[in-house]
């Protein structure tokens, strides 16, 4: 695949090494723009692709055009974009809140892959849930299919409501792991653990937990009966974890991500 990046930070980086560690482009075929020199001649050295500041060079001649830059920066891309792109190119947006309508309107063009992928992208570990226009080709959404599978696990939905409940699952999800995490190695510290071998039991605790859930083709709650003695310490934690209103928290943060992710579409509309 001829391949453009629009920005070539964290994200773009993760899609890119990815694309090419799969074979799914040659960097002779890869072009990166982004507004930072240094960012350029990094990517440039590093995986020996071309690259620019100039956004209407690096897609001239791309099949697919990957935007994968901040929110803040999406109106002036757009306006330097917008009718230089040719019928037949995809876009693919991993922009946060950007809608397809904005998108589409900003770019003056209809054939446009809309994303929500997750930060674990960055090790190929990522969760993409992602949509696409109807004017989108068979061809053009295997080809969104493989990017994407490049960078971990991807689901298609044919709505786009469903990338902002993505956004508050998916999306913002790692953000919950990290902070329980984090909790509960202060809480290992609290009770005379090192931090250094707190984080370790912790991390591989919450390692093999989600690999057990995967590979054990139980349901969690029946591998949460299964760890819970009456009356025994896990039982008492999940009594305290109740009593907190933790599940009542957990429902609260996602709704509170799911109402943003919808305003700030709502705001670029």
């Amino acid at each position: 695949m001829k391949i453009a990046f629009i920005g070539g930070g964290n994200m773009g980086e993760a899609m890119l090494s990815a694309i090419l560690a799969q074979g799914l482009s040659q960097p002779q075929d890869v072009s990166v723009s982004d507004i930072s020199e240094a960012r350029r001649k990094y990517l440039e050295e590093k995986y020996g692709v071309a690259v620019t500041g100039d956004n209407r060079l690096a897609v001239e001649g791309r099949e697919v055009v990957i935007l994968a830059i901040k929110p803040q920066n999406l109106a002036e891309v757009m306006a330097g974009l917008g009718g230089q792109l040719k019928s037949d190119q995809l876009v693919l947006s991993i922009i946060a809140g950007a809608t397809i309508r904005t998108l589409s309107s900003g770019l003056q063009h209809n054939r446009i892959v809309r994303v929500m992928p997750n930060t674990p992208a960055q090790i190929g570990e990522g969760m993409s849930v992602w949509t696409a226009t109807p004017e989108v080709s068979k061809e053009q959404r295997d080809r969104a299919g493989s990017i994407l599978g490049a960078i971990g696990r991807e689901i298609y939905v044919d709505d786009e409501s469903y990338l902002d409940m993505a956004t508050a699952v998916s999306g913002s999800g790692p953000a919950y792991f990290f902070l329980f995490v984090e909790a509960l190695v202060e809480a290992a510290a609290s009770i005379g653990l090192s931090r250094d071998m707190a984080q370790e039991m912790v991390l591989q605790t919450m390692l093999g937990s989600g690999h057990l859930i995967q590979k054990s083709g139980k349901q969690p709650a029946e591998l949460r009966r299964m760890v819970t003695s009456p009356g025994g310490t896990t039982a008492e934690a999940l009594l305290a974890l109740d009593k907190g209103g933790f599940m009542s928290l957990i429902r609260q943060a996602v709704k509170a991500a799911y109402n943003k992710s919808r305003s700030l579409g709502g705001e670029q509309k």
